[in-house]
């Protein structure tokens, strides 16, 4: 089972913070807790997407220079990338410059758009794919759940890219969708608090 390590304050934490200080800080103040912002949903789903076969080290430590280079992960201003956007991206030494997962992202900018139009925000149709909370397994046993497949599949449907249920589960985990914390760390009551009071968009 996964092991729990002391925090800066010597409170215990999941045991991947004691890899690199930097993970203390996303781990307290971000993964877990509900997000029900757009942009920061699809922030996570593209830097998930770039994540696939890498460290979140790495991918946390260039989130800025995502940022910048994405325009925020405005996915209206995303939507109308050309080739010559593609062509900056790739010359851009700040991010991951997989072709196929900038092409990847830019046609998920436009997926997102059309799932705005129809569903009214990204965060009323990611919200309906919480798995109930009967539903449970040991924290950070798993990579995937029924709940991530169904997501997964309900995107793939509607022409997005790179978001397989892997991907989708690590999403779910770090935009509060699925309380993964350990039960020993000391977090994990804190997001269950965050979701209690949080109003689920559906």
């Amino acid at each position: 089972m996964p092991q729990t390590v002391s925090g800066p304050d010597g409170h215990p934490r999941c045991g991947w913070c004691g890899t690199v200080a930097e993970f203390f800080p996303y781990h307290d103040r971000e993964w877990g807790f509900p997000v029900e912002d757009d942009r920061r949903l699809f922030e996570k789903l593209c830097l998930e997407s770039f994540q696939s076969g890498l460290s979140w080290r790495t991918i946390l430590n260039k989130r800025e220079n995502f940022r910048a280079a994405f325009d925020g992960f405005d996915f209206h201003q995303m939507a109308d990338y050309g080739p010559a956007e593609v062509a900056r991206l790739m010359g851009d030494a700040g991010i991951i410059r997989h072709r196929g997962k900038i092409e990847a992202v830019i046609i998920n900018a436009a997926r997102a758009c059309e799932m705005e139009a129809t569903e009214g925000s990204l965060a009323a149709f990611f919200w309906r794919f919480e798995p109930p909370r009967a539903e449970v397994w040991p924290p950070q046993t798993v990579t995937t759940c029924p709940a991530s497949v169904a997501l997964s599949k309900a995107l793939k449907a509607r022409g997005w890219k790179f978001v397989g249920p892997t991907t989708a589960f690590a999403f779910m985990q770090a935009m509060g969708l699925v309380n993964d914390h350990l039960e020993t760390c000391v977090t994990r009551a804190e997001v269950t608090a965050a979701r209690d009071r949080f109003a689920s968009p559906v």
